[in-house]
């Protein structure tokens, strides 16, 4: 895990996800301010809630961010698309468990059960915040898509990681282990020729001598053979 690299991009995807978010309050989508939802858990004054909420924010952000290389560890998967997968669920999750229960932790935010009080003024996002409108899981499903494919996107691991894709680890499988007589060279059996046998040959001595055959000088027939 490259921690500078995760440090620095998950700082980057934060102010993204900040940004798209305030930018949603500012057009009208949603009427919910995470900073300000934040920061009231520690002061009440409204406008050192922001600042206070932003730093939280960027903190939970940074926190996050080492989630989310974890899991691009764990799948050995470096990609856009897979932290745009994460950031869905990590939305989906923010808007339908955490913020529904945020009255319980929230010292000043009134409870759907029992109404607002002098001490809770602030009004408890529901289930999936819808109380803030009914476009806000819209925004914070866009908001988080967009903090995990930037996350995903510009994450680099350290040295002797590698950012693969599926394709990739499906296109590169293990060749197969060499059989143990790959590249061995097998003796092989010569035949030698046999050897010619001299060939001797044997005189008996017994053998009487071949005839010859003469020819008689003043003769013009061939003559007698004598043994």
């Amino acid at each position: 895990m490259s921690w500078a690299s995760c440090l620095v991009w998950g700082f980057a995807a934060t102010a993204v996800l900040t940004t798209l978010m305030a930018g949603s309050e500012g057009f009208g989508i949603t009427r919910m301010n995470i900073p300000h939802m934040l920061g009231t858990m520690f002061t009440p004054n409204r406008d050192r809630a922001k600042v206070y909420g932003a730093g939280l924010h960027f903190l939970n952000g940074w926190a996050f961010s080492i989630a989310y290389v974890a899991a691009f560890h764990a799948a050995h998967i470096f990609t856009w698309w897979f932290g745009a997968l994460l950031g869905i669920l990590h939305g989906a999750f923010v808007a339908a468990v955490a913020l529904p229960v945020m009255p319980g932790v929230h010292p000043r935010m009134a409870s759907e059960l029992r109404g607002p009080t002098v001490a809770r003024q602030l009004e408890p996002p529901g289930f999936l915040a819808l109380n803030y409108g009914a476009r806000t899981p819209i925004s914070i499903l866009l908001a988080h898509l967009a903090f995990g494919a930037m996350l995903g996107g510009f994450y680099a691991p350290a040295r002797g990681g590698q950012r693969t894709s599926v394709s990739e680890q499906v296109g590169s499988l293990p060749n197969p282990a060499p059989h143990p007589n790959d590249g061995m060279q097998l003796p092989t059996a010569s035949i030698a020729s046999p050897a010619a046998a001299p060939t001797s040959r044997t005189v008996n001595t017994n053998e009487k001598p071949q005839a010859t055959r003469r020819v008689a000088n003043g003769g013009g027939h061939s003559g007698a053979f004598e043994k």
